[in-house]
């Protein structure tokens, strides 16, 4: 079987976008990671779109509006994929899946969210629909307060670790800068992120504002082909590996500091490529909050359970780092707009793996992989991406 390759790809800003809809929005990325693969609109078999929704937006059939703004695209097989903050993720692996089965020669994968035009409150509402609301909808905060209570069991357990979550937030701020899809291009320091301030206050102690990712819109697509059709294309990154691991959905049924399910995903993921973590040149991992990258460095392997600190204390994940994580920024500084962050982080890897990344080019970009989770580790995703040879 030959395996998948992303052969083109379109990003939007991440923020406060002028469209209105997320119609919108899959107009300013369908069409162009078309042309960006260099293939005509008729040449793609099926579409892949990745939405959460769960009531940002009225219209929750998205599947077909992607023929709006690519009408060649009318009569093809289309699909909605959803699984909370995963959602991209999920399109992307389905159409790989897709292409592994024969099916078609072109998939197209369109991801994307409009958030800011819901009130804040009803925005913490709607994200707490990621958790399992029998039990914690009552929970301060909303998907925050998930997270903060997260980071609250952590410290009891580990002890305070309020050093390394700015160190965390302080790297991904300043990767941000350099990423011109970034919805924050600020460096914000350290001492600023470490401090407890009216421009910085707690959210859901322990966690600061600037803990939490953004309210986001924004849109990123790709197109993926199978490995035969790619070697004939101007760019293509192979999927060497991918893994799905769902958990349990109550954090009752877990121990939440452990992220299971990441940890065991990453380790069938490294299995399938048939190599270790250090072996890798660089990871985007989905740091909804700084907690999650924290947790998320052990479940990858990086540390052993307790010991994330030191690897953000002493920077290796830095970009200058032994391995960097969130060159992008992260969703920290990137901004999250759910259905499109699973796709928006493969499309930053493979711009990486071709040495398309601009200013946000690392030395060494030969090995990449993107960790994606929905709700509180709940779906985890690993792909292992490396350049076509």
């Amino acid at each position: 079987m030959t395996e998948a390759c992303i052969v083109g790809w379109a990003h939007s800003p991440f923020g406060k976008l002028e469209e209105s809809d997320v119609e919108g929005l899959f107009a300013r990325v369908a069409g162009a990671a078309i042309a960006d693969a260099g293939i005509a609109p008729a040449e793609i078999d099926a579409v892949f779109v990745g939405l959460f929704n769960n009531g940002f937006s009225a219209q929750d059939f998205p599947s077909s509006l992607v023929f709006q703004a690519v009408p060649e695209l009318r009569f093809k097989p289309a699909t909605r994929y959803e699984n909370a903050c995963a959602t991209g993720s999920a399109a992307v692996h389905g159409a790989r899946d897709f292409l592994a089965s024969g099916r078609g020669r072109f998939a197209l994968v369109v991801g994307a969210e409009k958030m800011t035009a819901t009130p804040g409150p009803e925005v913490g509402d709607i994200l707490l629909k990621a958790s399992y609301r029998r039990e914690e909808a009552e929970i301060p905060a909303g998907f925050a307060g998930v997270f903060g209570r997260i980071a609250e069991r952590y410290f009891q357990r580990f002890g305070d670790q309020s050093d390394a979550l700015a160190a965390i937030a302080a790297k991904n701020h300043k990767n941000g800068v350099d990423n011109p899809f970034a919805q924050m291009r600020k460096d914000l320091g350290f001492a600023f992120c470490r401090a407890v301030s009216e421009k910085n206050p707690y959210v859901a102690p322990p966690l600061k504002r600037t803990d939490c990712s953004l309210v986001s819109d924004g849109a990123a697509a790709l197109v993926l082909t199978d490995e035969e059709t790619a070697r004939a294309m101007a760019k293509a990154v192979r999927f060497r590996a991918t893994a799905q691991v769902n958990d349990f959905l109550p954090l009752s049924r877990r121990d939440i500091v452990l992220f299971e399910g990441a940890a065991l995903a990453w380790k069938q993921a490294l299995a399938q490529a048939g190599i270790d973590v250090w072996d890798l040149s660089f990871v985007e991992t989905h740091d909804c909050f700084t907690i999650a990258e924290l947790i998320e460095y052990e479940a990858m392997g990086l540390a052993a359970p307790g010991q994330g600190a030191r690897i953000a204390l002493e920077g290796v994940t830095t970009a200058d780092g032994k391995l960097p994580v969130n060159r992008s920024g992260g969703l920290k500084a990137k901004g999250h707009p759910i259905g499109a962050t699973g796709v928006s982080m493969h499309a930053l890897a493979a711009m990486q793996l071709t040495g398309a990344a601009g200013t946000m080019q690392l030395p060494r970009a030969d090995l990449g992989a993107v960790f994606n989770m929905g709700g509180a580790a709940v779906a985890n995703y690993v792909s292992i991406l490396e350049p076509l040879k």
